[in-house]
C-alpha cells in the first residue's frame, strides 16, 4: 500500500462527501482510506474563508512509503513498593498520577473537594444562592479549574509532543470528541469535561490507583530534607514521595510549604477584568457574517506592548461562552470563563489582562508571601465594593472615559452585576494600561468598544514559581515535587498536564 500527504482547502461547512471528492481528485482514484492530521481555518479574508486541512492518504494506487511514527511516552514498568501521594487532581495532578500507575507505583490521588458530580451541585447551588461551598467550586473539586473551563488543549510550551499525545489519547479514550486531535485549536467543553474526568478517573481506579475526595493536604511530616507523611483532613498518609499539583488558587497551601521551607520566588503574571460580547457582533467583525455554517464561533487574540506602559492583551477567549463567578473562598470576588463544546451561548467573552510584576506594582522588592497577600486583597477589594459575588463592571467605552453611564446590560454572568468604575478598583499602573490597550482594541474589532467590562481575573497565573532542581523536585528536598500551574512552570491544561507527566518520569528514572 502506498502512502501520501496533501494539503486541501474545503469550504467552512463543507460535507464528507466534498472532502472525500477533493482527494480522489488529488490522488486520481476512488479507493484509499484516509485520516486528518491537521486542520485549522484560515479566516484572514472575509470574502474567502476555509478550512486548510493536511490529510494521510493510503491506497495501493499510489507509491510512497508510510513515514515510521514516533515513539510515544516509554514508561518502564515494574512491581513497585514505594507510595506516591499525589495532591491536587486537575491535569497536572491527574496525569502524573496516571504516569507514576502505569511505572508500578502505589499512587493515592487525595483532593480537597468532591467528586465531580457533588461538584456540578455546589456550583449550581452557588450561581442559584450567592452561598459558596469551599469545598466545591471553580477552583477546587474533581478534575481541577480546567473541568468548568472551555477545556482548552492549546499550549505555547514546546516540546512537549509525547506528553501532549499521551494526554489526547486517554481524553479521548475517555469519550472526548476525536476531533481535538488535528484541530489546530482544539477544545472539550465543560459539558464533555465532566463527563470524561468521571471515565479517567474509573480508569485510573481499575488499573490499580486509589483517589480520596474530601481530603485535603494540610501539613507535612518532615525528617531533615524528606517528606514522610502528608498530613490531611482526614488523617496522616505515609509516602515515599508527595506530589503536590495546588492549581493557581490554594493560597493555603502556597503558605503552608512556605512554612515547612519550600522556597519560591516571585514571577510575571497578569491581572485585568472580563469583557464580554454579544457572540454575533465577534462574528460579524471576524467573519463579515453573524453565522459561518460549520464552525461554532469566531474567536480573537488581542494585544497590545504600549510602549512604556505594560502589555495587555486577551486570555482564555471563551466563544459562545459565560463569565462565571470563580472564587474559591469567601470574601473574595474573582471571574473567569467557561463554555460548553457547541460554543451556542449567546456571548463571547475573554480576559482583558496587563502583564506586570509584583515588584513594579508595589515599587520595592517584595516575598512570594507578600505577593500572595497583595492578591489576595485586590481580590477582597472588589467583593467589598459589593459586599456580595456580583461582578462590578461597567461599560468598555465608560472605561475607556473614565466615565460611568447608566444603562440597562445583558449578561452571561449569574450572580448580577454592580456598576462601579473599574478603573479605580484595579492598581493604577494595570489601569491606565488597560485603558491604553482597550483603546487599540476597538481599532481591531469594529463595536468592540459597545461591549461590556466586569470583575477581577487575577488566576490567569500564579504569581510566584517555586526553585526546583534538574529533577522536578523542590529545591533542597529529597522526595516533594510542586507541579502544574501551582508550581509557575506552567499554565492551562496541555501545559500543565505535560508538567506533572515529566515530573513523574523524573521520579520513575531517579527510583
Amino acid at each position: 500500500m502506498g502512502y501520501k500527504e496533501i494539503i486541501l482547502k474545503l469550504p467552512p461547512g463543507y460535507e464528507e462527501e466534498e472532502l472525500l471528492r477533493a482527494i480522489q481528485k488529488e490522488i486520481g482514484t476512488s479507493d484509499f482510506s484516509h485520516q486528518i492530521i491537521h486542520k485549522s481555518l484560515d479566516s484572514r479574508k472575509k470574502s474567502n474563508i476555509f478550512w486548510q486541512m493536511k490529510v494521510d492518504v493510503i491506497s495501493r494506487h499510489i507509491s510512497g512509503e508510510r513515514p515510521e511514527p514516533s515513539p510515544g511516552l516509554q514508561i518502564p514498568f515494574r512491581k513497585r513498593d514505594k507510595k506516591i501521594i499525589v495532591a491536587g487532581s486537575g491535569p497536572a495532578g491527574f496525569f502524573s498520577a496516571c504516569v507514576l500507575n502505569q511505572a508500578g507505583f502505589q499512587v493515592t490521588v487525595i483532593e480537597r473537594g468532591s467528586d465531580v458530580i457533588k461538584r456540578a451541585k455546589g456550583i449550581k447551588q452557588f450561581e442559584t444562592t450567592g452561598v459558596l461551598d469551599e469545598m466545591n467550586n471553580y477552583a477546587f473539586g474533581e478534575g481541577g479549574a480546567g473541568t468548568f473551563s472551555d477545556g482548552k488543549l492549546t499550549s505555547r510550551s514546546k516540546h512537549i509532543t509525547k506528553e501532549k499525545t499521551f494526554m489526547i489519547e486517554r481524553y479521548i479514550k475517555a469519550g472526548a470528541p476525536p476531533e481535538i486531535g488535528y484541530l489546530a485549536h482544539p477544545h472539550l467543553g465543560s459539558d464533555n469535561l465532566r463527563k470524561i474526568v468521571i471515565n479517567l478517573r474509573n480508569d485510573f481506579l481499575n488499573a490499580g490507583g486509589q483517589i480520596l475526595f474530601e481530603t485535603q493536604l494540610t501539613d507535612l511530616v518532615l525528617k531533615n530534607d524528606t517528606v514522610m507523611a502528608a498530613i490531611t483532613t482526614t488523617g496522616e498518609i505515609e509516602a515515599d514521595a508527595v506530589m503536590i499539583a495546588p492549581g493557581h488558587s490554594a493560597y493555603d497551601t502556597y503558605r503552608m510549604l512556605i512554612k515547612r521551607g519550600v522556597k519560591f520566588r516571585t514571577k510575571h503574571f497578569a491581572i485585568g477584568c472580563r469583557v464580554e460580547h454579544p457572540q454575533e457582533l465577534i462574528n460579524e467583525a471576524q467573519w463579515g457574517k453573524k453565522y459561518l455554517p460549520g464552525v461554532k464561533a469566531a474567536e480573537y487574540r488581542l494585544a497590545e506592548k504600549n510602549g512604556p506602559l505594560l502589555p495587555v492583551y486577551t486570555f482564555c477567549m471563551c466563544p459562545g461562552g459565560a463569565i462565571v463567578p470563580a472564587t474559591p473562598f469567601k470574601h473574595t470576588n474573582i471571574v473567569n470563563g467557561m463554555s460548553f463544546f457547541k460554543r451556542d451561548g449567546r456571548f463571547a467573552n475573554a480576559a482583558c489582562v496587563a502583564g506586570v510584576s509584583i515588584e513594579r506594582l508595589l515599587q520595592k522588592e517584595t516575598s512570594p508571601a507578600c505577593a500572595l497577600s497583595f492578591l489576595e486583597s485586590l481580590e477582597e477589594r472588589f467583593f467589598t465594593y459589593s459586599n456580595s459575588y456580583k461582578a462590578p463592571f461597567c461599560g468598555i467605552n465608560d472605561f475607556i472615559q473614565k466615565k460611568l453611564s447608566s444603562r440597562a446590560v445583558e449578561t452571561s454572568y449569574p450572580l448580577g452585576l454592580a456598576p462601579a468604575p473599574l478603573w479605580e478598583l484595579l492598581p493604577p499602573d494595570v489601569s491606565v494600561s488597560i485603558r491604553e490597550g482597550l483603546k487599540n482594541f476597538t481599532r481591531k474589532i469594529k463595536g468592540f468598544e459597545t461591549g461590556n467590562i466586569m470583575g477581577l481575573e487575577s488566576k490567569t497565573s500564579s504569581p510566584v514559581q517555586v526553585v526546583r532542581d534538574s529533577h522536578y523536585r523542590c529545591d533542597g528536598f529529597q522526595n516533594l515535587y510542586l507541579l502544574g500551574e501551582g508550581s509557575g512552570f506552567s499554565g492551562g491544561i496541555v501545559s500543565s498536564g505535560a508538567d506533572g507527566i515529566r515530573a513523574a518520569m523524573q521520579l520513575i528514572d531517579n527510583s
